[in-house]
Order: C-alpha cells, then sequence, then structure tokens
C-alpha cells in the first residue's frame, strides 16, 4: 500500500512542521500516487486550516517497517 505523505507547518509559527500520512487504496501504486494526489492536497488543506503544505511524497507503506 502506499501513502501520501505531506509535510506541512503552522501558518502561525511556520517552525512549527510535522508529517501527515494519507493512506490511499491497495491497488494504487507510487506511479499512480504521483499522478493523481493533487486532489487529496485540497481535501487535506480543507480539514486543516491554519497548515500550510511545504513538501510532499509518495511512499510505500512497508519502507517504514523495515
Amino acid at each position: 500500500m502506499v501513502s501520501i505523505v505531506i509535510s506541512a507547518c503552522l501558518l502561525a509559527d511556520p517552525g512549527v512542521c510535522k508529517e501527515h500520512r494519507i493512506p490511499l487504496k491497495a491497488q494504487w501504486n507510487a506511479a499512480r500516487c504521483y499522478r493523481f494526489s493533487q486532489p487529496h492536497f485540497a481535501k487535506w488543506t480543507s480539514q486543516h486550516p491554519g497548515w500550510e503544505i511545504k513538501s510532499w511524497r509518495c511512499e510505500d507503506n512497508d519502507v517504514q517497517n523495515l
């Protein structure tokens, strides 16, 4: 399974940043994640007012379990 990993910082305090994971459907792979991730950013931003996305990446969830 692949996730979008968003690095975001607080607008009120740009020194406070953290990563947020958006898990995707099981049939998604990294190529599909990079191609079709844009709508997820708009949804995430609307659900997290006060945060600004600084960067993002697609990551295989199995990588974090090594």
